[in-house]
């Protein structure tokens, strides 16, 4: 008899992604945070000191664990490239178009034989639920009861609030990290649907070039 190999879907803790969240299959909620890195080296001892202090006292405020990632990963450099082919064409002089293909050339040669990397700090705030049984929930485990032709929709409906209640007290603790966050000076997010998607892609897919990149929205322009 051939062996039953496991679906690889069934080896992913995420059952969807909903409402800005990932939606884990044993009903419990995660939100995820991508948070600015800073040098910290450069700063100076009393600017470190003052770091460290803030974020210790940041840390004693919780009374919810954390979970930090630090997630390395190549560097997609292909809009880049097709920007500096875009100035190759409108370019009039025929020596800058020559050393802007060259440079384009170089910049696509090396990224081949050298993988350039840059690292994504995400921070997970976790809410598991923890609810009594309900009486509908106790029917449905009772099957010489009776039940009446509304009860699916009214559990469908109780599971619904459920998770609006769960995701209403997930906010609030994403809104205190974010607080104490920046209060030391690192600026974090809590990503969309879309954007978590796009991490969850490049977290299972850690060979590949990344489709799209990951950015705190406005960074662009601090930088």
């Amino acid at each position: 008899m051939p062996k039953q190999f496991a679906n690889a879907q069934d080896l992913v803790a995420v059952k969807e992604v909903r409402d800005g969240v990932l939606v884990l299959r044993d009903g419990s909620l995660r939100q995820i945070l991508m948070v600015n890195g800073m040098n910290f080296a450069l700063r100076s001892e009393t600017e470190q000191n003052t770091i460290t202090s803030g974020y210790q006292n940041f840390l004693n405020t919780l009374d919810f664990p954390l979970q930090v990632i630090i997630h390395s990963r190549r560097i997609n450099i292909s809009k880049y490239l097709d920007k500096l082919g875009g100035f190759e064409k409108t370019e009039p002089s025929p020596l800058l178009r020559n050393q802007n293909s060259e440079y384009r050339e170089f910049i696509r040669g090396f990224v081949e034989k050298n993988a350039i990397m840059e690292k994504t700090f995400f921070v997970v705030i976790p809410w598991v639920t923890v609810a009594l049984p309900s009486t509908r929930s106790i029917l449905r485990f009772i099957p010489f009861l009776k039940q009446n032709e509304n009860a699916a929709a009214a559990a469908a409906e109780e599971k619904e609030g459920d998770f609006k209640e769960s995701l209403e007290q997930l906010n609030q603790r994403t809104a205190q990290v974010i607080e104490g966050l920046n209060a030391i000076g690192l600026e974090a997010v809590a990503l969309g649907n879309k954007e978590l998607a796009e991490m969850l892609y490049n977290f299972y897919n850690p060979e590949s070039v990344e489709r799209e990149d990951l950015t705190i929205p406005g960074s662009e322009a601090k930088t």
